[in-house]
């Protein structure tokens, strides 16, 4: 099946779905994948009573409902990915920019290389290294700075950034004690916070930064950020 049919079949099979699930759906889809990573992007979701939620400051239950219906999706979401591009789907990360009435979706598959170094030169942008730098920095001010970054542009609007080895032991025992969603909410309020803080993003890439995205993997001690860029002119 040619890339744009897969694009264009993935894209009207999960909108389909989270409008069958939240009541409704995104206005636009859009999917970008190489042989082991593929994101998907959504733009204006947000259904009428999350927005009632989101009007009288109760984003964390936005969120909470959000994660506890994922939870049940994401598997749906990886079989279908699987009838139409092969790709096993080892990880599934998301996040959500409710402030955009935007989203993202990112799955790894589990023949990734992106622990390869050529898959690094493959997918090289300029400003890689200054990014990877910042990443760092913003990481050692919420927990510590990772064992490992890698990165690759998608395309020239997504910019995908991995992560290896963030958690410090006291999450990790919040982890082992099962908090996982308060431990995930604390983290994403905190590492948006300074993702979006960041002035450097911009000038390190040369183009306009128009979302920012984060999720964990806790136990595989991991996480992605996805930036979404302006094309440059």
């Amino acid at each position: 099946m040619e890339n744009k049919q897969v694009q264009t079949e993935l894209a009207g099979f999960i909108g389909r779905t989270l409008r069958e699930n939240f009541g409704k759906g995104p206005e636009s889809v859009f999917v970008s994948y190489n042989h082991s990573v593929m994101t998907v992007y959504l733009r204006n979701f947000i259904s009428p009573s999350e927005s009632v939620l989101l009007g009288q400051q109760q984003e964390t239950m936005v969120q909470t409902t959000r994660d506890l219906l994922m939870q049940t999706l994401i598997p749906e979401f990886k079989a279908y990915i699987k009838i139409l591009t092969d790709m096993d789907v080892s990880e599934f990360y998301y996040d959500w920019g409710l402030h955009n009435k935007s989203g993202i979706f990112v799955c790894i598959g589990s023949t990734s290389s992106e622990s390869d170094p050529q898959y690094e030169k493959r997918y090289h942008y300029p400003g890689q290294d200054s990014l990877h730098q910042e990443i760092n920095r913003i990481s050692l001010q919420a927990e510590k700075a990772p064992e490992d970054v890698v990165s690759c542009l998608l395309n020239e609007r997504t910019l995908v950034v991995v992560r290896n080895g963030i958690l410090v032991p006291i999450e990790k025992e919040l982890i082992r004690l099962g908090n996982f969603e308060a431990l995930r909410l604390a983290k994403r309020n905190l590492e948006k916070r300074l993702l979006h803080g960041s002035g450097n993003f911009e000038s390190i890439l040369q183009t306009k930064v128009n979302d920012i995205f984060v999720d964990w993997d806790f136990n595989r001690d991991k996480s992605v950020i996805v930036l979404i860029l302006s094309p440059k002119a």
